[in-house]
């Protein structure tokens, strides 16, 4: 294959709502141009972008996908992604090397949770985008309503280029504003179409909207705005060119009409794609340097191994060029440089900034890391991925734990958007990720890829106790077994102290009483007491204290022996400070839809929540509040249900709160059973 030149390149991340299409789309454009012959399905597992075994099992994207077409002279990269919320990490590496997205609407759906979500995304990359309407074949499609939703949800900038001819034998042409042509389809040759003349009835609507580009387009450009103006022609070339620049500025989003299914209007996209959509010429390089690139996607295949998915922004490559990671201070050589095509890979001499490219068996280059040269050495800032939403533990058979998080450090590299670690207070691994679809995706993983059969549980809290009272007493420990025996003794006296102070020991001793060599001893006998609680088992916090009495012996006192009396001392005390169990309280914003309030302010206080206060913020109102961290488990497929997947929160850890009785005397009942559990297995 030829290497294009950058100006003769497109980098296009197909983004939008699950099941809108952008997938069958790709494999159309792929087909329609030539680039496969094979037009593939999502519901068979052939479509073009859809490789990994469990993509094609679910009949629906999970990865990021990569092809390419050519078409006029000019080498299109399409980036599809999934659309699921769960997987928008995968939208977000390919947003961050993309010049410009395709925003993909089902005709019959329109405007969804998941559109609004992908066009926020672009947004925040300030992409130039086109809108295409595609499932147009469907029966309940309807332009017309889609065009509206746009307007209304997305933005006001979207116009029309092409208008859709539907009848009773549905969709079958399309009138293109520019040239004022209308295009019958020609069934089954690959999106191929006939001249013929506008149907009378459409005439109307087609007047409209061409002169609403036709002006819209105009405004952009002080030259075309006179002669628009005093009425005179446009050539299609200077409306093009206007347009153009307009998409790149954001000024106009283009909109066109296609069926992926069967092909129709795919050939006009690709023209007015290559006509319209930026180069990356047009788009300036993240840094000025010889030589830069970034690595967007990793991917494990069998028998290859990880395969490494780059954007070229400066430079030329050359097939086993060797280049210098510059986040882990390595040099990795680019052997077998290649090109992707879904699921196969076309193996090419050289690679030109703009271009998207893939090398298998990089040892330390991973997703997000910048290569250049060592002499020139740069680090690109870090792919913003969106902050987990869900947290599981996840739990495999006894003496497979290495194993367990070796395999989920080489998943967490293919896909930076969940992390784990290992919780030592609560004794268990969580996993922090995008909701429950994306732990059953890992969980797949681990088991058909590394053989680690693993399961989610819920994760433990990490509770407190406390004291409410002041109380003192005395603990000695004396023993005599022949020999020099152990003595100590040591009073103490306990009092709570202001959340958050932790232990405070206090040293009280006149006289002698206790020698200070053996103090230390004392307090770490009382700190260790204190870490397996009073009540339920969890560490006891937030409390002073104090050593003012005690008596020792010359020759059987010891570190040890006071160490145990400090221990002593604090079981014996500890019950009657009147002890409390604490809980963690986190702070939560909620983002929900006006009309959606309610039930979410309903479900919040349904857990134990309180709420601190509302205020607009954007398209959303946000809600503040604090609520029990017990409570907050699988709160993000909740709140997805609650407001049909438009509501999101963002939680973190606020303060240690009393919890109520009924919570105290739960969690102490399941320590005790814990115990006796323990007790039982060790017998």
């Amino acid at each position: 294959m030829q290497a294009y030149s950058p100006d003769a390149l497109r980098n296009v991340a197909l983004v939008g709502h699950g099941g809108s299409g952008k997938t069958t789309l790709v494999d159309c454009l792929a087909w329609a141009s030539g680039t496969t012959h094979r037009h593939g399905s999502v519901d068979d597992g052939t479509a073009l972008t859809d490789s990994a075994p469990d993509e094609v099992q679910k009949h629906h994207s999970i990865s990021l996908g990569v092809a390419y077409v050519e078409w006029y002279g000019t080498k299109l990269n399409l980036l599809d992604t999934p659309g699921a919320p769960e997987f928008v990490g995968e939208d977000v590496c390919a947003l961050a090397v993309a010049d410009a997205a395709l925003l993909v609407l089902s005709a019959t759906d329109g405007v969804q949770v998941g559109s609004e979500k992908a066009w926020e995304l672009c947004d925040r990359y300030q992409l130039p985008r086109m809108i295409v309407v595609t499932q147009m074949d469907k029966e309940q499609a309807d332009f017309a309503r889609v065009y509206d939703d746009i307007r209304t949800h997305l933005t006001p900038k979207a116009l029309p280029v092409e208008v859709p001819i539907r009848d009773a034998h549905g969709f079958h042409g399309l009138v293109n504003l520019f040239s004022g042509h209308c295009h019958e389809f020609v069934p089954g040759a690959k999106g191929r179409y006939e001249r013929v003349e506008i149907p009378d009835a459409l005439r109307p609507q087609v007047q409209a909207y061409t002169d609403q580009l036709l002006e819209a387009v105009a405004a952009t450009d002080d030259g075309l705005i006179e002669r628009y103006l005093n009425g005179e022609p446009i050539p299609r070339e200077d409306v093009t060119r206007a347009l153009r620049q307009a998409v790149i500025d954001g000024a106009i989003v283009p909109l066109f009409a296609v069926s992926g299914t069967d092909g129709h209007g795919v050939r006009t996209l690709l023209k007015e794609m290559v006509e319209l959509l930026p180069s990356p010429l047009d788009i300036p390089a993240p840094a000025d340097v010889p030589l830069l690139g970034r690595v967007f996607k990793t991917q494990s295949e069998p028998h290859v191994g990880e395969v490494t998915f780059f954007r070229l922004y400066r430079g030329e490559l050359q097939s086993g060029t060797e280049v210098w990671n510059a986040e882990h201070g390595v040099a990795e050589k680019l052997a077998h440089l290649s090109i992707p095509l879904g699921r196969e890979r076309q193996e090419v001499d050289r690679l030109v900034a703009g271009d998207i490219g893939c090398v298998a068996k990089l040892k330390d280059t991973h997703t997000g890391d910048t290569f250049c040269r060592r002499e020139a050495p740069v680090r690109l800032p870090e792919i913003a991925f969106p902050e987990a939403t869900a947290t599981a533990a996840i739990v495999t058979a006894r003496g497979e734990e290495d194993k367990l998080a070796a395999a989920l450090h080489r998943l967490h590299e293919e896909d930076p958007s969940f992390h784990f670690e290992y919780h030592s207070e609560i004794g268990q691994t969580l996993l922090h990720g995008m909701g429950e679809r994306h732990f059953d995706i890992l969980l797949g993983r681990l088991a058909s890829r590394y053989g680690v059969k693993a399961e989610l549980a819920r994760p433990r809290v990490a509770y407190r106790e406390t004291f409410k009272g002041r109380a003192e007493g005395q603990g000695k420990h004396k023993k005599q077994t022949g020999g020099r025996g152990q003595y100590g003794d040591c009073r103490i006296r306990i009092a709570p102290l202001p959340r958050g102070s932790g232990i405070r020991f206090v040293d009280a001793i006149t006289g002698g009483v206790i020698p200070g060599k053996y103090l230390p001893a004392v307090e770490r006998g009382i700190v260790e007491a204190a870490e397996r609680g009073v009540l339920s088992g969890h560490p006891v916090t937030d409390f002073e204290v104090t050593c003012y009495d005690g008596s020792y012996h010359d020759v059987d006192s010891s570190e040890m022996a006071f160490r145990a009396a400090g221990a002593l001392a604090f079981r014996t005390v500890a019950p009657n400070a009147r002890p409390v169990l604490l809980e963690p309280v986190m702070a939560v914003d909620v983002w929900a839809p006006d009309e959606l309030l309610g039930d979410v302010l309903g479900d919040l206080s349904g857990r134990r929540g309180h709420i601190v206060g509302t205020e607009p913020d954007g398209r959303a109102t946000r809600v503040r509040a604090f609520v029990p961290q017990a409570e907050l488990y699988r709160y993000a497929t909740v709140l997805h249900a609650l407001t049909r997947g438009r509501g999101r929160h963002h939680e973190q850890f606020h303060a240690y709160a009393e919890a109520p009785p009924e919570v105290a005397a739960k969690v102490a009942k399941e320590n005790q059973e814990a115990r006796q559990g323990q007790l039982a297995a060790a017998h």
